[in-house]
């Protein structure tokens, strides 16, 4: 399957790279976030970074995206933390007060880090996923989070973590909650579940990402 995706990926950085390619981003920065056309730029931005950042994307199920952009524009204060860096942090940055990221590769966080020191509301850490660093990057981050993003590895024991450290009123996004490893902790956690399933960006295909809540 990774070879798959791999093979994928190549392809369409391969069409993106093409001349007339470059109108059709042009045009989806302008286009409707949540649209057909933003979302078609964002299978060429599969696995680039530069592209997913110009494009102003993350990369979950598009309408669970629009639901948290609505969640976070009603509360400009909202204090976020991320299992897994990406360009989804540069997202939340734009619309957050502040965002802790943590990631556990340590040459894609040195890739990201510069793209986070342009804004100054966020930290991103490297923590190894030997032993429970990772997992309890949360607990050294201290304080409640009004939205946890578990997008990373060990994301069972990341929601677990997660928890108790959700503010009154706050939500997790768990991505690729459709997988079959997923499900079992979903269940159990005690919190609500809206499950979105449907257009993702940078796939071709309908994908999970769930909103957890109490």
């Amino acid at each position: 399957m990774q070879l798959v995706k791999r093979s994928y990926a190549g392809v369409m950085h391969a069409i993106a790279d093409l001349g007339p390619m470059a109108k059709l981003t042009t045009l989806a920065r302008q286009s409707d976030e949540y649209g057909w056309l933003r979302w078609a730029a964002s299978l060429f931005a599969i696995h680039n970074i530069d592209r997913m950042i110009a494009l102003g994307l993350p990369w979950w199920n598009v309408a669970a995206t629009r639901e948290v952009a609505e969640y976070l524009r009603a509360r400009p204060n909202a204090r976020v933390f991320e299992y897994g860096a990406g360009a989804s942090t540069i997202w939340l940055a734009q619309r957050a007060a502040s965002v802790v990221s943590v990631e556990h590769h340590a040459g894609w966080h040195r890739r990201l880090s510069g793209e986070v020191s342009r804004h100054s509301n966020v930290r991103l850490d490297h923590r190894a996923l030997d032993g429970d660093a990772y997992i309890n990057a949360i607990d050294e981050a201290g304080g409640m989070f009004d939205l946890i993003v578990v997008d990373g590895r060990r994301r069972n024991e990341c929601l677990a973590r997660a928890i108790p450290r959700l503010s009154r009123g706050g939500i997790i996004l768990f991505d690729d909650s459709g997988r079959n490893r997923y499900r079992d902790s979903i269940r159990s956690c005690g919190l609500k579940e809206r499950r979105h399933f449907g257009r993702s960006y940078c796939v071709p295909y309908p994908d999970f990402t769930s909103i957890l809540h109490a």
